[in-house]
């Protein structure tokens, strides 16, 4: 069943991709095995899933040991500066970076541990009260102030767009964080690219790959309904 998701997922991709005169080989492809178990991912694995999106540190923390090394970790969920010392040489991206406070612990625990850290800028592009993440007018300032951490690489933006039941209601939000990132790029700050944007979740990726996305968060799509009661 994951494989059949996946194939299907890579499909979709492909045609949005199509639409839009891109190549498929610009966009990755994040599986989100948040609260699933390590048999699902392995799953995944053998389809050929290498890069794995968690929410929580702890499950990145276990299921760690339990996978390949060849695996990817993105942190994609909202990170608590007290946990960043346990992820901090795992993961591959952090994509929700959406404070200096955050930034300047994932600097110090970077430099601990000798390695650089690529990071996204998470976005509230549709000002969700709910949702964690920057202001548009905010982003710009904190990219500028994080391009002298010797440890941090801003690489791009990220976003969760509102859920919605058409996702043709989100291709503005997604249009709207292209644009930010094209007018980060156009400013040359040091140490700071817009390679990365981050868009796009199992019922609007299709949308977001053709406003831009590089990548594209699916858990849903490729796992099924998640059992929050585990």
């Amino acid at each position: 069943m994951i494989a059949e998701n996946l194939e299907q997922v890579r499909k979709n991709i492909e045609e949005a991709c199509r639409k839009v005169g891109r190549d498929p080989k610009e966009v990755t492809l994040i599986a989100v095995s948040k609260t699933k178990p390590v048999e699902m991912l392995k799953e995944a694995y053998d389809a050929g899933s290498r890069c794995f999106g968690e929410n929580k540190v702890q499950e990145i923390m276990d299921k760690y040991p339990q996978l390949p090394s060849d695996i990817q970790w993105h942190m994609i969920g909202h990170l608590q500066r007290n946990k960043v010392k346990y992820i901090v040489d795992k993961v591959k991206m952090i994509h929700s970076v959406d404070s200096l406070r955050l930034a300047e612990t994932i600097e110090q625990e970077a430099a601990k541990h000798e390695v650089q850290v690529p990071i996204l800028l998470e976005v509230n592009v549709a000002q969700e009260e709910s949702k964690f993440g920057l202001r548009m007018d905010e982003v710009l300032p904190l990219a500028e102030t994080v391009s002298s951490f010797p440890h941090v690489k801003i690489q791009g933006l990220m976003t969760i767009a509102p859920y919605v039941e058409n996702p043709e209601e989100n291709r503005e939000i997604f249009r709207q964080l292209k644009k930010l990132s094209v007018d980060i790029e156009a400013k040359n700050i040091n140490n700071v690219t817009m390679s990365v944007l981050s868009m796009g979740m199992t019922g609007d990726y299709q949308v977001a790959v053709q406003e831009g996305a590089t990548v594209v968060r699916v858990g849903t799509g490729i796992f099924g309904k998640r059992d929050y009661l585990r």
